[in-house]
């Protein structure tokens, strides 16, 4: 597995991480025995860099990520701020440290190796105090970095301005590309690791799915797909499922012969170099191994990154909600 450094963290992680939502039952009910079986595969992968929150499963993602033996160099990052007992206007910053101590309890941790704003309110942001409070704690010794996962460039642009911010969590794909004009750089130069979610598109990007696609009640993609429980830009990267269908079937004719449209998509994020990784998560331990393989394919050509630019802004651009 090739590694990539995390930025002001200095971290060297597998440019291939695992997202941890789906261990949290978010996707679907998922036993003990598969999610131990993804950590496992993940392990024997080399992926170093797992991605959690205290809100996936009401902790469970956390508790079994702490029960499952790491190995060597593997980095474990959680996210704070979407529980009850902050999110949307109840920030304190005792409340932030409870969230914080919390979560290392269930990773059995001391120190979190790195804790990140999960898409906490726009005006939070803007007003800054949790910016010191997570300078605080770091100093204290409760995180080794924090970071922030964010929702759109506007709030992306708001945590870069922040010195103490190591890393920053975007939605970056096929689907959702602007940041590389303006956030990427700018990241770059102030040394903040970039770690992509949802590059698939919560699945989309698979090819997998079809307009006759069902998902199971339990599952986002299910419930959120319109907005209902949280912003609609977390299912599907805002397209409506339909039309995502559609524009994944226009997509499957321009990716390279022989190229599963997965690794097609992984490797579209790995082509930008201020990529530090990118965290894509699987409901069966055999898929990991299609992720993985998204590492060492060829680099895309420029002509063709070229032409996929274009296609986004025409075709898909328009179709995206809840801002990008």
């Amino acid at each position: 597995m090739k590694t990539r450094r995390l930025g002001k963290t200095g971290f060297e992680v597998s440019e291939i991480g695992l997202g941890c939502w789906q261990l949290g039952g978010d996707f679907g009910p998922v036993g003990d025995e598969t999610a131990n079986a993804i950590l496992d595969a993940a392990l024997a992968s080399g992926i170093t860099f797992w991605d959690t929150a205290d809100v996936y499963g009401s902790g469970l993602s956390e508790s079994r990520i702490g029960a499952h033996a790491k190995g060597p160099g593997v980095k474990v990052a959680t996210k704070l701020g979407r529980s009850g007992t902050l999110f949307p206007s109840k920030y304190t910053k005792d409340g932030v440290r409870e969230s914080l101590v919390g979560s290392a309890r269930r990773l059995g941790v001391e120190r979190l190796d790195l804790a990140q704003l999960h898409c906490v309110p726009t005006d939070v942001l803007r007003d800054g105090a949790i910016f010191g409070w997570m300078d605080e704690f770091k100093a204290e010794g409760l995180v080794a970095h924090w970071g922030a996962s964010v929702e759109t460039i506007e709030e992306g642009m708001i945590c870069l301005e922040q010195d103490g911010c190591a890393t920053l969590q975007i939605i970056f794909n096929l689907f959702r590309q602007d940041a590389a004009e303006k956030l990427l750089p700018l990241a770059a130069e102030k040394d903040v690791g970039i770690i992509v979610r949802l590059p698939l598109a919560s699945g989309l990007l698979s090819g997998k799915f079809d307009k006759n696609t069902r998902f199971d009640e339990s599952d986002h993609r299910s419930y959120n797909r319109d907005g209902a429980a949280f912003s609609v830009g977390e299912t599907f990267s805002g397209i409506r499922f339909e039309r995502g269908v559609e524009l994944v079937a226009e997509l499957k004719g321009l990716a390279p012969e022989g190229v599963p449209l997965s690794q097609f998509a992984l490797r579209w994020i790995l082509d930008h170099p201020q990529v530090s990784t990118v965290i894509a998560g699987v409901s069966k331990p055999e898929q990991i191994a299609d992720n993985v393989a998204a590492s060492e394919r060829k680099s895309l050509f420029p002509a063709l990154m070229k032409q996929l630019g274009e296609w986004y802004e025409e075709k898909v651009k328009p179709e995206i909600r809840g801002g990008v």
